[in-house]
């Protein structure tokens, strides 16, 4: 039996009639590029991997038991993928026709690119950030500091984003989204898969240092576009500290914040990157403690948020039992 050309993978928790539509923009991709679909159900509530196994026979499903997060569940599709490109898909995000074949054709043409991500819109055609430079403290303390989007056009404040380029022109840069990714299969076998320490967040940031490192290329491309909601999943958890600037659970971008950055920058990059936050943020608890409590306590809460994450993750050192 002759394998595929492309492996999707989708990671599925809690959001079935997205995962519908996600599969079914899948079924329209018939072209050129023979595509097998693997998902793997992290553990829903929603019945999501009842429907998916109902509605969709051709797709191989693999119930986990438990929540694995995002790279261990791809990890876990990983191990079952016999695609030569391995297509990292959101299940909040749905593909135009044509699109795999587009991906197909451009990566077997680039054989120095590793990974490579397309142009992420919303249903309202708003783009997304598509296309990043690596975390690093400037880039942090950009971001804090509102200075990236008060002038989203500067080179200087809109480098973490990529948001003063033309979002039409494809370039080379150093990480892509995981909402959508292609990248080459022998490379993975090469350089590993996700490391199994991110529960959640800065996995897919840390794989394209490893893509980098291995001397491939990561690029933007885009000519693919993918339609994306965004933190879909996230949503349906109630119970844990939302940043107030997206749908993040802080808790756990913190911990992997940790992690990253003891990893690729040491004990001291590792610190400086809590201690940054965690002063930013003793700033604004001042400047707000009279006029605006609600903020202050905000930031008084995200300061004892970041004294957690270190201590769960000993520094950077160690991921706390999974699932978080």
């Amino acid at each position: 039996m002759t394998p595929p050309d492309i492996s999707v993978l989708i990671v599925s928790f809690n959001t079935r009639d997205l995962l519908r539509q996600c599969l079914s923009s899948l079924r329209e991709q018939a072209g050129r590029a023979g595509i097998e679909t693997i998902v793997v159900d992290n553990a829903s509530r929603d019945g999501s991997a009842d429907m998916a196994a109902a509605e969709f026979p051709e797709v191989r499903l693999i119930r986990s038991p438990v929540n694995l997060g995002f790279g261990n569940a791809n990890n876990r599709a990983f191990e079952e993928a016999s695609g030569r490109y391995l297509v990292l898909l959101n299940s909040d995000a749905y593909l135009a026709p044509g699109v795999l074949d587009a991906a197909l054709e451009r990566m077997d043409s680039s054989p120095d690119v590793g990974m490579a991500g397309g142009r992420l819109i919303g249903t309202d055609g708003g783009w997304q950030p598509s296309a990043r430079m690596f975390p690093s403290l400037l880039n942090e303390f950009i971001i804090l500091s509102g200075l990236a989007y008060r002038y989203p056009k500067s080179r200087l404040f809109g480098r973490f984003d990529r948001t003063w380029a033309d979002p039409a022109e494809e370039a080379e840069v150093d990480w892509v989204p995981g909402a959508f990714a292609i990248l080459r299969r022998d490379l993975i076998d090469r350089i590993g898969f996700f490391d199994p320490r991110f529960f959640l967040y800065y996995e897919e940031v840390d794989l394209c240092r490893r893509i980098r490192e291995a001397g491939c290329r990561i690029m933007y491309w885009p000519v693919l576009v993918i339609t994306h909601l965004g933190g879909e999943s996230a949503k349906t958890l109630s119970e844990m500290d939302f940043s107030s600037h997206a749908s993040q659970l802080t808790l756990w971008r913190m911990r992997s914040q940790a992690l990253y950055y003891r990893k690729w920058h040491g004990f001291a990059g590792a610190w400086s990157a809590k201690v940054l936050e965690q002063a930013w943020h003793a700033l604004r608890a001042f400047r707000n403690r009279k006029s605006i409590p609600a903020k202050a306590r905000e930031s008084e809460g995200l300061i004892r948020l970041w004294n957690q994450a270190w201590k769960e993750t000993e520094g950077g050192t160690v991921s706390p039992p999974q699932p978080w």
